[in-house]
């Protein structure tokens, strides 16, 4: 039976989604963008702070899921410009130990909702 994940914490769904779903063991978060939850304003100053943002939404999708960045085993990252690809490692890197780090692609795209940089979906299990 599948259980939907709704947290105040990360932005709102703006479409017929939701933010996460737990189906067995596993966790599958929609994808996220930059939206800052509070506001639903995007945050765009830099590739860092948007991919910041988009971290700190996963995160709190994992936290009402009970779970941690230690509990995901796939993402996928979606960009607009593959030469911000080493900036986004590097703010991404600060949340996985590169021990146990998840299986990854990144594919670059033509466009985001929202004409984003950076869209992350991730899977995780307990």
């Amino acid at each position: 039976m599948k259980k939907i994940i709704y947290t105040k914490n990360a932005p709102a769904p703006i479409g017929p989604y939701s933010q996460a779903v737990i189906l067995g063991d596993t966790l599958y978060t929609s994808g996220q963008i930059a939206l800052n939850p509070s506001t639903m304003e995007l945050v765009l100053d830099d590739i860092e702070a948007e991919t910041e943002q988009v971290m700190q939404n996963l995160k709190a999708l994992l936290e009402a899921a009970e779970m941690t960045f230690e509990n995901v085993f796939k993402t996928t990252i979606f960009i607009t410009n593959m030469h911000d690809f080493a900036r986004i490692n590097a703010v991404y890197s600060k949340y996985f130990n590169e021990e146990t780090a998840p299986a990854r692609e990144t594919v670059q795209v033509a466009a985001l909702p929202k004409f984003v940089n950076i869209e992350i979906a991730m899977m995780a299990t307990r």
